[in-house]
C-alpha cells in the first residue's frame, strides 16, 4: 500500500491536537508535529503560572514534545515571533485604541496557522497542515468547491473563527476532529495513553496575563487611555471615563455611575473619546456594515443573499440578509434586532452548517 502523504500538525500541547497527532499516525500518513513560538523573551524566562498551561506557554511545548515522543514523530519548534508580534499583539491594541473590540484569536489562525503555518509545512515538503479544530471541510462535487462545515458537537464548534479559510487554503488542511464530540476526544486520548488526555481547556487569550486585557492595555499603551466623558444617548454627560479601551458594548458593570436605572455601554466613539450609555433597549440594533470579507462557497457576493448570521462566537445564528455595497462592503440586516453588535468583533455568515463567509464589523446602524 502507497504511503500516505506528509501532514505537519499544529501543535498547542493540549488533548485536540495531541489526539489529531495520533489519529493521522494510525491512518498511516507521514505525521511531523510543529508547534509556534509565539511567545516573548521576557515569558521565556519570568513564567509567572507555569502550570497555567496555556497555549503559548512554555509547558505547552512539553506537553507537545512528549506527545510526539510517545507518537515516534518528528517534532519541531518553529519561530512565529515576530509574526505574532505584527499581526496579533500589535492588530490587538490598535484595534482597542480605535474604540473597537478585537478577536485575537480569529487573527491568529488567519495569519499563522492558516497562512504562515502553512508555508513552513509546504517548505517541509508536507501536502497537509492539520489542526485539532472542530470544524469540518469537505470537498463538494456539485459546487466544485472545497466548504467548511460546523463541527458536530456544537458545545464545541469553531467554525465562526475560520470563516477566512479559502479555495486556496481549504485544500491543504485537515481537521480530522470534526466529526466528534469532545467527550470522545478525551476518551480516545486516554485509550492511546496520551499524558494530556485530562488536559483543561485553554479559555484565556494566550499573551495577556490572567486574562486581564485591560491592565495588558494600561501597561502597553498608556497614553492612549485618556480620560473622557461618558454620556448618554441625547449627549447628556453621566460621568467620567478612564480610556474608551477599557469599555465594551453591552457592558454593565463597572461604569461608576448611578442614575436610578441600569444603564449599558451601548456605543464607543474614539473620535470625541466619549463612552455612549443607555437603556438595554438602546443595546440592539438590527443592522451593521462589514469589511474585509471572505466568501468561501461563491467567488464574491453580487446581489442580496438571505443568510443565518452569527455576530460572535457565542451568539446564536440568526436570519439575516447580506447585501454587497459595491464597495468591498456589506450591509446586513437582521429579521430581529441583535444584541450589542460590536464593532471589530467577526460576523459570519451560513447556510445551515456551511459556512458562507464571513468579514469584520464596521459600523452598527441603529
Amino acid at each position: 500500500m502507497a504511503a500516505k502523504p506528509r501532514v505537519v500538525v499544529a501543535m498547542s500541547g493540549g488533548v485536540d491536537s495531541s489526539l489529531t497527532a495520533a489519529l493521522l499516525v494510525h491512518q498511516g500518513y507521514d505525521v511531523i508535529g510543529a508547534t509556534m513560538q509565539i511567545w516573548e523573551k521576557e515569558t521565556e524566562q519570568h513564567d509567572e503560572n507555569p502550570d497555567s498551561r496555556g497555549c503559548c506557554s512554555i509547558s505547552a511545548v512539553d506537553d507537545a514534545r512528549r506527545v510526539a515522543n510517545k507518537l515516534g514523530i518528528p517534532y519541531y519548534v518553529l519561530n512565529f515571533r515576530d509574526m505574532f508580534q505584527e499581526t496579533v499583539i500589535d492588530y490587538f491594541m490598535a484595534e482597542y485604541s480605535a474604540g473597537r473590540t478585537p478577536n485575537p484569536c480569529i487573527a491568529c489562525n488567519r495569519y499563522l496557522k492558516f497562512e504562515g503555518f502553512l508555508t513552513k509545512a509546504l517548505a517541509l515538503g508536507a501536502q497537509y497542515v492539520a489542526t485539532g479544530h472542530y470544524a469540518q471541510i469537505m470537498y463538494d462535487n456539485d459546487r466544485q468547491r472545497y466548504i467548511l462545515r460546523k463541527g458536530t458537537d456544537s458545545t464545541k464548534d469553531q467554525s465562526y473563527a475560520l470563516y477566512h479559510l479559502n479555495q486556496q487554503t481549504l485544500q491543504h488542511f485537515l481537521m480530522p476532529l470534526g466529526s466528534f464530540a469532545k467527550t470522545d476526544t478525551r476518551k480516545m486520548a486516554k485509550e492511546l495513553g496520551l499524558s494530556v488526555a485530562d488536559k483543561p481547556d485553554s479559555q484565556e487569550i494566550c499573551f495577556v496575563p490572567n486574562d486581564d486585557y485591560k491592565t495588558f492595555l494600561k501597561d502597553r499603551i498608556p497614553d492612549s487611555l485618556k480620560p473622557g466623558i461618558i454620556v448618554d444617548t441625547a449627549g447628556n454627560t453621566l460621568g467620567k471615563h478612564q480610556g474608551v479601551q477599557l469599555y465594551t458594548v453591552g457592558q454593565r458593570k463597572g461604569l461608576g455611575i448611578a442614575v436610578g436605572k441600569p444603564l449599558y455601554v451601548v456605543a464607543l466613539d474614539a473620535e470625541r473619546n466619549q463612552v455612549i450609555v443607555g437603556s438595554d433597549e438602546d443595546v440592539f440594533a438590527a443592522e451593521l456594515i462589514a469589511g474585509d470579507l471572505n466568501f468561501i462557497t461563491i467567488d464574491k457576493l453580487d446581489e442580496p443573499l438571505a443568510v443565518e448570521a452569527k455576530i460572535r462566537y457565542s451568539a446564536p445564528a440568526a436570519p439575516a440578509t447580506v447585501i454587497p455595497l459595491g464597495n468591498g462592503q456589506v450591509n446586513v440586516k437582521f429579521a430581529l434586532p441583535q444584541r450589542a453588535i460590536t464593532p471589530g468583533q467577526s460576523v459570519v455568515f451560513y447556510h445551515g452548517d456551511i459556512v458562507v463567509g464571513g468579514g469584520i464589523i464596521i459600523k452598527v446602524i441603529k
